[in-house]
């Protein structure tokens, strides 16, 4: 018999959470979004992916002035299309805010 996974922790294990801060958050109306996964996608397809959540929205332009973060690891010197995320692994979209 093979091993059952408690459900409960299946989102927990087959997403990675996107968090949008400041004018992201404003641009997508959300604070986030679990995208779903059966294993490690690159950060442009979790772009991707996150900019087709949220369609007609001004989204994509305030994405691409982003700092991003993959857990606490700065990503934005690397190429998104190089950029492993793994699940349950989070991505934080931080824009430029004022004075910083």
């Amino acid at each position: 018999m093979g091993v059952v996974l408690d459900p409960s922790k299946r989102n927990e294990i087959d997403t990675i959470r996107v968090h949008y801060w400041a004018a992201a958050r404003s641009a997508a109306g959300t604070s986030g979004d679990d995208l779903p996964v059966d294993g490690p996608i690159t950060l442009a397809e979790v772009l991707a992916r996150a900019i087709a959540l949220h369609p007609g929205t001004r989204l994509p332009e305030v994405l691409a002035i982003c700092s991003t973060l993959v857990g606490d690891r700065p990503v934005n010197a690397e190429d998104p299309g190089d950029v492993l995320v793994s699940p349950g692994s989070s991505v934080e979209f931080l824009p430029p805010f004022a004075g910083g």
